[in-house]
């Protein structure tokens, strides 16, 4: 007697066939796929171009790491750039270069406090040369962080991200809607939907400069030469704000405890930086519009910066005393166009170079 039976062997049963369905041969449905994929590609790509729009590196967290790194290498006894936007938009790297005879390190970063770029500095050992700190009142003194996960980036990179930045930056020259700016989540967001009742929706900063291969960056053109584009960007900026006083005391008591906090981390980190024998150089550059009230608003000058200068002992040029550092167009309030930058980073780099010397001569007092 077999050992099992099955019930296709029970007297009576039928057996269900089994239908086998043949894979479907997907080759002209492929290729029909990737072609209508690349005339869509091209046609996204001739309508962005058609809004002014040219190829440009993205200003990624796999970008600013790769140019930290630099540090460990040939530029740890260069020049340092490092702030906020101010000091993107404003510092001309190939005019430096001009100038100086050696390229500098742009490693400012929109939207966020550099007083953690300047610790790292601080703690590390192969940093030995000079490095120019943008101070964005409101920005310095908040401890405020938006690229954060660029500084993160550098300290723990993963190789499938290092692997992934490589591949990007060969395609991100030729292609102008790899942009976050073109992102479709990004348009979709600020299409002008009707909201819910009680909803509102805050204005994404948009496209505003174009960056080079080692994060050099200059204005797009679209704002200076577009005045629709250009209010855009300035009621971008104005969105939300209110003055300091008017604020919440537990927020006023936020800010003002933060402002303390950024005050003691960036004196600590600039005396660190100095004892190594580097050089600390900060520096405000120009403001108009709405930022000549907020700046001051939420960080007096003789509360922040004037403090930081005196308890640090660096070099401190404020544009509001140095003829050098004024009369340049904004157009949007806080940066300058790539021409205004250029004619700013020659007289400023003139302006430093005095200051140091003049420096040396007293002993290292301004």
């Amino acid at each position: 007697m077999p050992s099992s039976i099955s019930s296709s062997d029970m007297p009576g049963s039928s057996v269900e066939p089994v239908f086998e369905r043949p894979l479907p041969v997907l080759g002209r449905s492929a290729w029909l796929a990737l072609v209508i994929a690349i005339v869509l590609m091209i046609a996204f790509e001739a309508w962005v171009r058609s809004e002014g729009v040219t190829p440009s590196y993205r200003n990624s967290e796999g970008f600013w790491a790769e140019q930290r790194r630099r540090i460990n290498g040939d530029a740890g006894n260069g020049w340092v750039f490092t702030g906020s936007s101010r000091t993107m938009f404003n510092m001309q790297l190939a005019v430096w270069e001009r100038l100086d005879g050696r390229r500098p390190l742009q490693l400012a970063l929109e939207g966020t406090s550099p007083v953690s770029v300047l610790e790292g500095l601080a703690d590390d050992e192969n940093f030995t040369g000079k490095v120019i700190v943008g101070v964005a009142p409101g920005l310095f003194f908040s401890g405020y962080e938006y690229r954060r996960p660029a500084i993160d980036r550098y300290q723990k990179e993963s190789p499938t991200q290092w692997f992934g930045h490589r591949v990007s930056m060969l395609v991100e020259p030729y292609l102008a809607f790899y942009s976050y700016d073109f992102a479709f989540p990004v348009m979709l967001r600020r299409q002008p939907l009707p909201l819910r009742k009680g909803v509102e929706l805050n204005l994404d900063v948009r496209k505003l400069n174009n960056m080079e291969r080692d994060r050099n960056t200059r204005m797009w053109d679209k704002v200076a030469n577009d005045i629709e584009y250009r209010d855009l960007a300035r009621s971008i900026w104005a969105q939300n704000w209110m003055p300091l006083a008017k604020l919440p005391e537990p927020v006023q008591e936020r800010i003002l405890e933060s402002r303390s906090k950024q005050l003691d981390r960036a004196v600590s980190a600039t005396k660190k930086i100095q004892a190594k024998g580097a050089e600390v150089i900060f520096v405000q550059m120009p403001y108009e519009g709405h930022y000549a009230t907020s700046e001051i608003d939420i960080a007096p000058r003789e509360l922040t910066w004037d403090k930081l200068i005196e308890q640090t002992g660096a070099l401190g040029l404020h544009f509001k005393d140095h003829e050098e550092m004024q009369g340049y167009w904004l157009p949007e309030w806080s940066h300058m166009t790539g021409s205004e930058a250029d004619r700013f980073t020659a007289a400023f780099y003139g302006l430093v170079q005095r200051k140091l010397t003049a420096r040396e001569a007293t002993g290292g007092k301004q």
